[in-house]
Formats: structure tokens, C-alpha cells, sequence
């Protein structure tokens, strides 16, 4: 290759560089001032309009606010059922916060997979919906391996400590309005669905 190509294929590669850059340092400009107020500062929103919420930082979600159901576990354990909603699938999927209250971590949470073979390890693949009116038990669907579309991963939760809960299952009926949860180590609850 002779000097003289090789010297404009470096001009090339330099001049690709440089625009690369230049376009690197303009889209992490600082200039906001093109933005609304309102986007610059939350607190500018015109009155009337609620400010509107920024993601969580650190990692945790927020505290769900709605409670559907309690139920009272052993050891101070807690069950709130935040979200018993049909979705669009077919589907029933609970939501909500298993929380130790007690002064000791918890750590007898096998029992709460039920039956469950050892493909999902310890979960709350034990927790099943009755339809009373429809004299009808739903169990926690299963993946395509057996695992249970369920929290897992339980092991020991410490004093103070929540973790969510999730658990899918078949969706009943849209007559039904509600159904006793059970979540073995803990009272039965009545919770009402949605959608």
C-alpha cells in the first residue's frame, strides 16, 4: 500500500472519530433550557396538575396501598394481598407482601410449596384459590420445565424484612367476584377479584 493512501485512509478514520465524538459531547450536553418548566422543575407543574411520580431509587419498589386481604401466619408472619386481577391471557395473578412482624428471623417456609417437587426449590407454589360458589380449587400454574409461576427463591426472611408475592393461576369465571386464598401456615383469606 503506498504511503499516500495509506495516509488518507488515517484522514478517514480520524475524521469518522472527530464526528463520532462531536456527536457524543452534543448529546450529553447539559443545555435545558429548551425543556418546559415544568420538565425542569416538578415542582412547576401548573396548579391542577399532580406532579408526577419519579421511579424509585435504590432498588425497592413502594409500598403497595391497597389491601384486598390479610392473613395471619405463624411466628408473626403476615400475607397482604395487594392485586387479584384477571389479565388478558386467561389468567388469575395475585399479588402482595409476605412480612416476618415477629423478633426472630422466619425460617419454616417449606411447607409453603406444598407438594411441589423440588423444581420451583422453596416457594409459595402451595397457595391455592377455592371458588365456593363454583365448588371449584385452583392450584399455581407450571412453566413448560414443572417450575410454579410463583414467588421462589424463600429461604429465611428476617425480622422486619418483606418480600413480594406473586403466584398465576387459571382465571375463574367472570361471575365470580371472589375466592378463599390458603397459603399453608396461614389463615385462609376471602379475596375479591378484579377485572
Amino acid at each position: 500500500m503506498s504511503t499516500r493512501r495509506s495516509a488518507k485512509i488515517r484522514g478517514g478514520a480520524a475524521a469518522v472519530t472527530a464526528a463520532v465524538l462531536a456527536l457524543t459531547v452534543a448529546g450529553c450536553g447539559g443545555g435545558g433550557d429548551d425543556k418546559p418548566k415544568a420538565a425542569q422543575d416538578p415542582s412547576a407543574a401548573p396548579q391542577g396538575d399532580a406532579p408526577k411520580s419519579q421511579a424509585p431509587t435504590g432498588g425497592s419498589k413502594p409500598t403497595p396501598t391497597v389491601v384486598l386481604a390479610t392473613a395471619n401466619g405463624e411466628a408473626g408472619m403476615t400475607l397482604t394481598i395487594n392485586k387479584a386481577a384477571r389479565d388478558a391471557g386467561g389468567f388469575l395473578t395475585v399479588e402482595g407482601q409476605l412480612k416476618n412482624t415477629g423478633t426472630a428471623p422466619y425460617v419454616n417456609t417449606a411447607p409453603w410449596r406444598g407438594n411441589e417437587l423440588n423444581s420451583s426449590g422453596v416457594s409459595v407454589a402451595g397457595v391455592t384459590l377455592v371458588d365456593k360458589a363454583g365448588k371449584k380449587r385452583y392450584y399455581v400454574l407450571r412453566d413448560t420445565d414443572g417450575r410454579c409461576l410463583c414467588t421462589t427463591g424463600l429461604a429465611i426472611i428476617e425480622p422486619g424484612q418483606s418480600v413480594p408475592f406473586f403466584a398465576q393461576f387459571p382465571a375463574p369465571p367472570a361471575a365470580t367476584m371472589e375466592v378463599e386464598m390458603s397459603l399453608p401456615t396461614f389463615a385462609t383469606a376471602t379475596v375479591k377479584l378484579s377485572g
